[in-house]
């Protein structure tokens, strides 16, 4: 399996096979979502208590979720790269990061807008809303030091440390409502007590998510890698091809 992965993470062989993934993924995760929205918004019945307010949770779960799960891969690349110096594994922390950084985004001014009717204000510093607030910038944080750097060995050894100090956020971030008590909503594990017909979509809607960011995560890489193998042959190579294609 290591002799697989070493190989696989040669520069112009993972360049080829991340092309050959990306239409594929991303005409997942457009089905998906396509599938997961049009049916939540257009179909799913209202709720007994939100109204059709509970609607912006096809946006919102799905971006909060993904916030999370995009770090925590972060966090394994990272700690890949730190142990075994793949440096592949420092470009994918440097691709994962920006994505992340829109879904914990796009999470954040959901949740804020789906909380206005529901809590009567856009804001309050709810430990769940200020962990998310704090990933957010564990995001940021992670680009400007990866950014920071001529030297890409250690921007990315900068960057992994700080991917694996903050990882101690994405436990704080899901269980906060229940060390804490506060004014976001509490574990009510969604996905099985709403109604199928809610219920449905939404894990459409989470798959649309997956797929995409998979897909922009992919796109990302292929770019970091031309531009960190730019003096070698192939990739000379791939660019007079283009030309002349």
């Amino acid at each position: 399996m290591w002799k697989w992965l070493h190989q696989l993470a040669r520069p112009e062989r993972l360049y080829h096979v991340c092309g050959r993934f990306i239409p594929w993924l991303g005409l997942l995760g457009l089905a998906c979502l396509l599938i997961g929205w049009v049916w939540g918004f257009g179909y799913a019945p209202p709720d007994y208590q939100q109204g059709n307010s509970y609607r912006i949770m096809y946006i919102h779960v799905p971006a909060a979720i993904w916030s999370m799960g995009i770090y925590s891969a972060m966090a394994v690349a990272a700690f890949i790269g730190l142990i075994w110096q793949m440096k592949m594994s420092d470009l994918a922390v440097a691709a994962m990061a920006p994505v992340g950084a829109v879904f914990t985004f796009i999470a954040l001014v959901t949740g804020s807008a789906w909380g206005k009717p529901m809590w009567g204000t856009w804001w309050v510093w709810d430990a769940r809303l200020t962990s998310e607030l704090v990933l957010l910038f564990l995001y940021l944080g992670v680009i400007a030091l990866y950014n920071a750097f001529d030297d890409r060995r250690l921007a990315g050894r900068a960057a992994g440390i700080l991917v694996m100090v903050g990882v101690v956020n994405i436990p704080i971030i899901h269980y906060s409502v229940q060390w804490w008590n506060t004014l976001h909503q509490g574990s009510t594990n969604m996905q099985q007590t709403i109604d199928p017909s809610m219920r449905y979509p939404l894990r459409w809607a989470i798959f649309g998510y997956l797929f995409f960011f998979i897909t922009l995560t992919l796109m990302r890489l292929r770019n970091l890698i031309l531009v960190q193998e730019r003096l070698r042959p192939w990739v000379a190579g791939l660019l007079n091809k283009e030309r002349r294609g």
